[in-house]
Protein backbone atom coordinates (compact mmCIF):
# COMPACT_ATOMS: atom_id res chain seq x y z
CA UNK A 1 0.00 0.00 0.00
CA UNK A 2 1.41 3.39 -1.01
CA UNK A 3 1.83 5.90 1.81
CA UNK A 4 1.65 9.68 1.59
CA UNK A 5 4.42 11.88 2.93
CA UNK A 6 3.46 15.55 2.83
CA UNK A 7 5.65 17.28 5.37
CA UNK A 8 8.82 15.29 6.13
CA UNK A 9 11.84 15.50 3.83
CA UNK A 10 12.54 11.76 4.01
CA UNK A 11 9.84 9.09 3.97
CA UNK A 12 9.43 6.92 7.04
CA UNK A 13 11.18 3.92 5.50
CA UNK A 14 12.26 0.91 7.58
CA UNK A 15 15.53 1.25 9.45
CA UNK A 16 16.66 -2.31 8.90
CA UNK A 17 20.26 -3.52 8.77
CA UNK A 18 21.55 -7.08 8.47
CA UNK A 19 25.02 -6.86 10.11
CA UNK A 20 26.44 -9.98 8.42
CA UNK A 21 24.64 -9.78 5.11
CA UNK A 22 27.76 -10.38 3.02
CA UNK A 23 30.71 -12.56 3.99
CA UNK A 24 33.83 -12.39 1.79
CA UNK A 25 36.11 -15.42 1.57
CA UNK A 26 39.38 -16.19 -0.17
CA UNK A 27 41.49 -18.97 -1.67
CA UNK A 28 45.04 -18.80 -3.11
CA UNK A 29 43.78 -18.14 -6.66
CA UNK A 30 40.11 -17.22 -6.17
CA UNK A 31 37.77 -15.18 -4.01
CA UNK A 32 34.09 -15.16 -3.26
CA UNK A 33 31.16 -13.62 -1.44
CA UNK A 34 28.32 -15.29 0.42
CA UNK A 35 25.20 -13.11 0.41
CA UNK A 36 22.31 -13.74 2.80
CA UNK A 37 19.81 -10.90 3.04
CA UNK A 38 17.69 -12.33 5.85
CA UNK A 39 14.67 -10.21 6.84
CA UNK A 40 15.80 -7.43 4.50
CA UNK A 41 14.72 -9.45 1.45
CA UNK A 42 11.14 -9.69 2.69
CA UNK A 43 11.04 -6.01 3.66
CA UNK A 44 12.20 -4.87 0.23
CA UNK A 45 10.09 -7.31 -1.79
CA UNK A 46 6.85 -6.96 0.18
CA UNK A 47 6.98 -3.20 -0.20
CA UNK A 48 6.24 -3.56 -3.91
CA UNK A 49 3.64 -6.35 -3.85
CA UNK A 50 4.80 -7.59 -7.25
CA UNK A 51 3.60 -10.86 -8.81
CA UNK A 52 5.41 -13.94 -7.47
CA UNK A 53 7.77 -14.43 -10.42
CA UNK A 54 8.89 -10.79 -10.38
CA UNK A 55 9.42 -10.78 -6.61
CA UNK A 56 11.55 -13.92 -6.95
CA UNK A 57 13.55 -12.28 -9.76
CA UNK A 58 13.92 -9.13 -7.65
CA UNK A 59 15.25 -11.09 -4.67
CA UNK A 60 17.86 -12.80 -6.83
CA UNK A 61 18.88 -9.45 -8.31
CA UNK A 62 19.18 -7.87 -4.85
CA UNK A 63 21.50 -10.69 -3.73
CA UNK A 64 23.61 -10.34 -6.88
CA UNK A 65 24.08 -6.58 -6.66
CA UNK A 66 24.73 -6.65 -2.90
CA UNK A 67 27.51 -9.17 -3.47
CA UNK A 68 29.07 -7.18 -6.32
CA UNK A 69 28.89 -3.86 -4.45
CA UNK A 70 30.72 -5.43 -1.49
CA UNK A 71 33.88 -5.50 -3.64
CA UNK A 72 33.90 -1.70 -4.16
CA UNK A 73 37.05 -0.05 -2.81
CA UNK A 74 35.69 3.51 -2.92
CA UNK A 75 32.56 5.48 -2.07
CA UNK A 76 30.00 4.84 -4.77
CA UNK A 77 27.36 2.42 -5.94
CA UNK A 78 26.95 -0.69 -8.07
CA UNK A 79 23.85 -0.92 -10.26
CA UNK A 80 22.14 -3.55 -12.37
CA UNK A 81 19.78 -2.62 -15.20
CA UNK A 82 18.11 -5.25 -17.33
CA UNK A 83 16.01 -3.94 -20.21
CA UNK A 84 13.71 -6.64 -21.55
CA UNK A 85 11.29 -6.96 -24.43
CA UNK A 86 8.87 -9.33 -22.71
CA UNK A 87 6.59 -9.07 -19.68
CA UNK A 88 9.32 -7.23 -17.74
CA UNK A 89 10.62 -4.19 -19.59
CA UNK A 90 12.98 -2.93 -16.88
CA UNK A 91 14.62 -4.20 -13.70
CA UNK A 92 16.76 -1.78 -11.69
CA UNK A 93 18.75 -2.64 -8.56
CA UNK A 94 21.49 -0.66 -6.91
CA UNK A 95 23.61 -0.93 -3.79
CA UNK A 96 26.03 1.57 -2.27
CA UNK A 97 29.53 0.74 -1.04
CA UNK A 98 28.16 0.48 2.50
CA UNK A 99 25.37 -1.93 1.59
CA UNK A 100 22.28 0.25 1.08
CA UNK A 101 19.93 -1.65 -1.25
CA UNK A 102 16.93 -0.64 -3.35
CA UNK A 103 15.11 -1.90 -6.47
CA UNK A 104 12.07 -1.71 -8.70
CA UNK A 105 10.68 -3.40 -11.80
CA UNK A 106 8.50 -2.20 -14.68
CA UNK A 107 6.24 -4.83 -16.19
CA UNK A 108 3.05 -5.58 -18.10
CA UNK A 109 0.54 -7.18 -15.72
CA UNK A 110 -1.41 -8.92 -18.49
CA UNK A 111 1.73 -10.50 -19.95
CA UNK A 112 2.92 -11.63 -16.52
CA UNK A 113 -0.48 -13.24 -15.82
CA UNK A 114 -0.02 -15.42 -18.92
CA UNK A 115 3.28 -16.85 -17.65
CA UNK A 116 3.85 -19.66 -15.11
CA UNK A 117 3.87 -18.60 -11.44
CA UNK A 118 7.63 -19.25 -11.23
CA UNK A 119 8.55 -18.02 -14.71
CA UNK A 120 12.29 -17.92 -15.39
CA UNK A 121 14.22 -14.72 -15.95
CA UNK A 122 14.38 -15.48 -19.66
CA UNK A 123 10.61 -16.02 -19.82
CA UNK A 124 10.10 -12.65 -18.10
CA UNK A 125 12.57 -10.65 -20.21
CA UNK A 126 12.48 -12.73 -23.43
CA UNK A 127 15.43 -10.77 -24.82
CA UNK A 128 17.17 -7.48 -24.22
CA UNK A 129 20.24 -5.98 -22.55
CA UNK A 130 22.02 -6.75 -19.27
CA UNK A 131 24.08 -3.84 -17.90
CA UNK A 132 26.20 -3.29 -14.80
CA UNK A 133 27.28 0.20 -13.77
CA UNK A 134 29.91 1.31 -11.26
CA UNK A 135 29.31 4.89 -10.15
CA UNK A 136 32.01 6.68 -8.20
CA UNK A 137 30.37 9.45 -6.25
CA UNK A 138 31.64 13.05 -6.09
CA UNK A 139 31.43 13.45 -9.90
CA UNK A 140 34.16 10.92 -10.61
CA UNK A 141 34.23 8.49 -13.51
CA UNK A 142 31.34 6.11 -14.14
CA UNK A 143 31.92 2.73 -15.78
CA UNK A 144 29.24 0.68 -17.52
CA UNK A 145 29.41 -2.68 -19.23
CA UNK A 146 26.59 -4.12 -21.31
CA UNK A 147 25.83 -7.42 -23.04
CA UNK A 148 22.83 -9.06 -24.65
CA UNK A 149 20.74 -11.24 -22.35
CA UNK A 150 22.03 -14.81 -22.54
CA UNK A 151 20.92 -17.65 -20.29
CA UNK A 152 17.74 -18.94 -18.71
CA UNK A 153 18.30 -17.67 -15.16
CA UNK A 154 19.63 -14.43 -13.73
CA UNK A 155 22.64 -16.40 -12.46
CA UNK A 156 23.46 -17.50 -16.01
CA UNK A 157 22.94 -13.99 -17.37
CA UNK A 158 25.37 -12.56 -14.81
CA UNK A 159 27.97 -15.25 -15.51
CA UNK A 160 27.68 -14.56 -19.24
CA UNK A 161 28.25 -10.85 -18.57
CA UNK A 162 31.50 -11.42 -16.66
CA UNK A 163 32.82 -13.95 -19.14
CA UNK A 164 32.16 -11.69 -22.14
CA UNK A 165 32.36 -8.12 -20.87
CA UNK A 166 35.04 -8.50 -18.20
CA UNK A 167 36.82 -11.67 -19.42
CA UNK A 168 36.55 -12.91 -15.84
CA UNK A 169 35.95 -16.54 -14.88
CA UNK A 170 33.09 -16.60 -12.39
CA UNK A 171 30.59 -18.98 -10.81
CA UNK A 172 27.32 -17.41 -9.64
CA UNK A 173 24.23 -18.91 -8.04
CA UNK A 174 21.29 -16.85 -6.79
CA UNK A 175 18.44 -18.08 -4.64
CA UNK A 176 15.09 -16.57 -3.67
CA UNK A 177 12.01 -18.29 -2.29
CA UNK A 178 8.92 -17.39 -0.30
CA UNK A 179 9.11 -19.35 2.97
CA UNK A 180 6.98 -19.56 6.12
CA UNK A 181 8.98 -16.54 7.37
CA UNK A 182 8.43 -14.54 4.18
CA UNK A 183 10.84 -13.93 1.32
CA UNK A 184 14.43 -15.13 1.69
CA UNK A 185 17.21 -14.29 -0.78
CA UNK A 186 20.82 -15.46 -0.92
CA UNK A 187 23.69 -15.76 -3.34
CA UNK A 188 27.10 -17.31 -3.77
CA UNK A 189 29.70 -15.71 -6.04
CA UNK A 190 33.10 -17.13 -6.95
CA UNK A 191 35.68 -15.27 -9.03
CA UNK A 192 38.97 -16.55 -10.34
CA UNK A 193 41.69 -14.02 -9.62
CA UNK A 194 43.02 -12.77 -12.94
CA UNK A 195 46.72 -13.09 -13.65
CA UNK A 196 48.69 -9.88 -14.06
CA UNK A 197 51.65 -10.68 -16.32
CA UNK A 198 53.27 -7.30 -15.58
CA UNK A 199 53.67 -8.33 -11.93
CA UNK A 200 54.32 -12.06 -12.01
CA UNK A 201 54.96 -14.71 -14.61
CA UNK A 202 53.67 -18.12 -13.55
CA UNK A 203 55.12 -21.41 -14.68
CA UNK A 204 53.07 -24.24 -16.15
CA UNK A 205 52.81 -26.07 -12.82
CA UNK A 206 51.40 -23.00 -11.04
CA UNK A 207 48.90 -22.42 -13.84
CA UNK A 208 47.84 -26.08 -13.70
CA UNK A 209 47.44 -25.91 -9.90
CA UNK A 210 45.24 -22.83 -10.19
CA UNK A 211 43.09 -24.49 -12.82
CA UNK A 212 42.71 -27.56 -10.61
CA UNK A 213 41.79 -25.40 -7.61
CA UNK A 214 39.16 -23.53 -9.63
CA UNK A 215 37.69 -26.79 -10.88
CA UNK A 216 37.54 -28.14 -7.30
CA UNK A 217 35.88 -24.98 -5.96
CA UNK A 218 33.16 -24.94 -8.60
CA UNK A 219 32.44 -28.66 -8.06
CA UNK A 220 32.11 -28.08 -4.31
CA UNK A 221 29.96 -24.98 -4.85
CA UNK A 222 27.59 -27.01 -7.04
CA UNK A 223 26.74 -29.16 -4.00
CA UNK A 224 25.14 -26.19 -2.24
CA UNK A 225 21.36 -26.44 -2.04
CA UNK A 226 18.78 -23.66 -1.90
CA UNK A 227 17.55 -25.09 1.41
CA UNK A 228 21.00 -24.63 2.99
CA UNK A 229 21.48 -21.17 1.53
CA UNK A 230 18.13 -19.94 2.87
CA UNK A 231 18.34 -21.66 6.26
CA UNK A 232 18.89 -18.84 8.75
CA UNK A 233 19.71 -21.32 11.56
CA UNK A 234 23.08 -21.95 9.85
CA UNK A 235 25.45 -19.00 10.25
CA UNK A 236 27.62 -17.79 7.38
CA UNK A 237 30.95 -19.16 8.62
CA UNK A 238 29.41 -22.54 9.40
CA UNK A 239 27.92 -22.71 5.92
CA UNK A 240 31.20 -21.82 4.21
CA UNK A 241 33.25 -24.30 6.23
CA UNK A 242 30.67 -27.00 5.56
CA UNK A 243 31.02 -26.29 1.84
CA UNK A 244 34.78 -25.71 1.50
CA UNK A 245 36.26 -27.54 4.51
CA UNK A 246 38.60 -29.55 2.25
CA UNK A 247 40.24 -26.39 0.86
CA UNK A 248 42.49 -23.63 2.20
CA UNK A 249 39.63 -21.17 2.71
CA UNK A 250 40.13 -17.89 4.55
CA UNK A 251 37.02 -16.03 5.70
CA UNK A 252 37.01 -12.24 5.87
CA UNK A 253 35.04 -9.75 7.94
CA UNK A 254 31.32 -9.72 7.20
CA UNK A 255 29.71 -6.57 5.79
CA UNK A 256 26.23 -5.17 6.48
CA UNK A 257 23.34 -4.65 4.08
CA UNK A 258 20.42 -2.33 4.76
CA UNK A 259 17.25 -0.75 3.41
CA UNK A 260 18.60 2.07 1.31
CA UNK A 261 16.22 4.21 -0.74
CA UNK A 262 17.72 7.70 -1.12
CA UNK A 263 14.68 9.72 -2.19
CA UNK A 264 13.74 12.97 -0.43
CA UNK A 265 11.04 15.62 -0.61
CA UNK A 266 13.56 18.42 -1.15
CA UNK A 267 15.19 16.60 -4.08
CA UNK A 268 11.83 16.11 -5.80
CA UNK A 269 10.81 19.69 -5.07
CA UNK A 270 13.97 20.95 -6.77
CA UNK A 271 13.17 18.70 -9.73
CA UNK A 272 9.63 20.11 -10.00
CA UNK A 273 11.03 23.64 -10.07
CA UNK A 274 12.71 22.84 -13.38
CA UNK A 275 9.31 22.28 -15.07
CA UNK A 276 7.32 25.01 -16.87
CA UNK A 277 4.04 26.37 -15.49
CA UNK A 278 2.14 24.50 -18.20
CA UNK A 279 3.79 21.23 -17.14
CA UNK A 280 2.97 21.91 -13.50
CA UNK A 281 -0.66 22.64 -14.41
CA UNK A 282 -0.82 19.34 -16.31
CA UNK A 283 0.48 17.42 -13.29
CA UNK A 284 -1.99 19.15 -10.98
CA UNK A 285 -4.71 16.64 -10.07
CA UNK A 286 -7.46 17.98 -7.78
CA UNK A 287 -5.17 20.57 -6.27
CA UNK A 288 -2.20 18.22 -5.66
CA UNK A 289 0.92 17.17 -7.51
CA UNK A 290 1.91 13.63 -6.53
CA UNK A 291 5.35 12.21 -7.22
CA UNK A 292 5.94 8.56 -6.39
CA UNK A 293 9.35 7.08 -5.64
CA UNK A 294 9.44 3.83 -7.60
CA UNK A 295 12.04 2.37 -5.24
CA UNK A 296 10.27 2.76 -1.90
CA UNK A 297 6.67 3.25 -3.10
CA UNK A 298 6.06 6.49 -1.23
CA UNK A 299 3.95 9.33 -2.59
CA UNK A 300 5.28 12.85 -2.06
CA UNK A 301 2.37 15.29 -2.33
CA UNK A 302 2.93 18.95 -3.26
CA UNK A 303 0.63 21.94 -3.59
CA UNK A 304 1.18 23.91 -6.83
CA UNK A 305 1.80 27.01 -4.71
CA UNK A 306 4.89 25.31 -3.21
CA UNK A 307 6.60 25.07 -6.58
Amino acid sequence: MTEHTQYSDRPDVPELTIPEGITPFFFPSARGRLIRLGALANTLLERHQYPYAISKLGGEALALVAGLAAALKFEGSFSLQVKGEGAVSLLVVDCTHNGELRFYARFDEEKVAQLPKEASALELFEKGLFALTVDQHNDKDTYQGMVKITGNSLSEMASHYFENSEQLSSWIRLYCEHTSDGWEASGLILEKIANDPSIIVKNEEEIANEAEEWNTLTILAETMTAKEMLDQTIDNNQLLYRLFNSTSISIGTAKPVSYGCRCSRSRLENLLKTFSKDDIDTMNKDGNITMTCEFCRYDFVFKPTEI
